[in-house]
């Protein structure tokens, strides 16, 4: 696939650098007329069938903030790097835009495992990193916005409804094998539990890992009436193409996943999702008119009349517009100016109203349940009626009146508890 990149150039910034302070990281990334950014995302590797989207709806952000004036009056610039779908790749590539490039906002990454790689490097450097993926919460920094669904907003819904509407209650649960699928497991057995499901397994296979005949044997002989899925990345194909090369069929045994998004689908054939789940804040086939005009745009931009849109990439989208918001209020783009001017942005996304929780960091979004049609869209089966707050540490005891994550960081004693 080709991007437009007519208005962007690779930039780079010569020479070693010390810790950079803010005021040095606001007079780099503005210089001249220009305001510069990082876009780190896979472009390459086994996660770049997901990441190159999101890649793509970051700088058609940053193409139609551009064309409508730009940031304080000044054009955007992005600086790519490609994460290679390795977290060691993504470290070393957030450390040059961080430290070379003297870069104090980044937006990236798809995995957690990524997310985790470099977020030392953000901390260290007190810069601004904005994160578009649901994730498993159990996290709180002050150099993180998350902008992708956390447990409260992805499975808080999810395993009840599987329970109590389809009537399911033995889980065989299924994942990659790296901190995101492990974790929401963990949730995941926690809701089953308390709404009155049992799972029979908890089962992983490394992250890309293509032969899935003995897994589906496994649930095949397990006794379980429903699958819970956290695989991740191109093993999402193999995984639904096998269950079906194997005679399972989801209305009999539904996969429930929560990572299975339309570009999964349409990368495998709608024929191995059909009548399988997922739960997320965003489809493509929300009916709102933000919506419709997003997914055109977004065609147009990437040249491919067919491409399909899903929950992370919308979050890639629509956190630049937080950002830029941001830096118009504070009037600055150094980290500190960004992290509090952020706290409490609003803006009509293409799934509905979003907004940055004052005191997490994460943002409210609105859950939602899809059942995958031949077409290899999701017909949605249930929605809230508004966005909800973000917990990421729901799972632990979070609740709206007793948060754990604050501007001054977790409360440790809470975790103990």
């Amino acid at each position: 696939m080709q991007f437009d990149r007519r208005a962007f150039l690779k930039t780079g910034v010569g020479g070693a650098a010390a810790l950079a302070t803010p005021a040095l990281f606001t007079r780099v990334a503005e210089a001249a007329d220009t305001i510069d950014v990082g876009v780190l995302f896979s472009l390459t590797g086994g996660l770049s069938i997901v990441e190159k989207s999101l890649h793509d709806a970051t700088m058609m952000a940053i193409a139609e903030i551009n064309a409508s004036g730009g940031v304080m009056g000044k054009q955007i610039r992005a600086v790519e790097e490609d994460g290679a779908s390795d977290p060691k790749t993504y470290n070393e590539k957030a450390s040059k835009l961080v430290i070379e490039n003297k870069l104090p906002t980044v937006f990236g990454s798809y995995t957690s495992a990524s997310r985790k790689a470099v977020l030392p490097v953000f901390e260290k450097r007190n810069s601004m990193y904005f994160y578009p993926t649901y994730y498993e919460g159990y996290e709180c920094s002050k150099n993180v916005v998350y902008t992708g669904a956390v447990p409260n907003q992805q499975l808080s819904n999810f395993i009840p409804w599987i329970i109590k509407t389809l009537g399911k209650n033995s889980f065989f649960i299924v994942g990659s094998d790296y901190i995101y699928p492990r974790e929401m497991s963990k949730v995941c057995k926690i809701l089953i539990e308390k709404n009155g499901g049992k799972y029979v397994a908890d089962e992983y296979l490394e992250l890309g890992h293509s032969e899935w005949g003995s897994m589906v044997n496994k649930i095949k002989s397990s006794g379980c009436d429903v699958v819970l899925s956290n695989v991740v990345g191109d093993s999402v194909i193999s995984f639904y193409r096998e269950f079906k090369n194997q005679g399972l069929t989801h209305d009999k045994l539904p996969i429930c996943a929560t990572v299975t998004s339309e570009i999964e689908i349409a990368a495998m054939g709608a024929d191995y999702a059909v009548g399988s789940y997922t739960s997320f804040p965003y489809f493509q086939a929300i009916d709102l008119p933000e919506n419709k005009s997003f997914i055109e745009r977004y065609r147009a931009f990437v040249k491919d009349p067919k491409a399909v849109t899903h929950h992370a990439m919308c979050s890639a989208y629509f956190q630049v517009f937080l950002w830029k918001q941001a830096v118009e209020k504070a009037k600055e783009t150094s980290p500190n100016a960004v992290r509090e001017a952020v706290r409490g942005q609003e803006f009509d996304s293409p799934g509905g109203k979003v907004k940055v929780e004052k005191e997490n960091l994460h943002t409210w979004l609105t859950p939602r349940i899809a059942q995958w049609q031949a077409d290899g869209q999701g017909k949605i089966v249930d929605a809230y009626p508004e966005p909800v707050m973000p917990l990421p540490y729901s799972a632990y005891g979070e609740t709206e009146t007793n948060l754990f994550c604050t501007p001054k960081g977790v409360d440790p004693r809470k975790l103990k508890g």
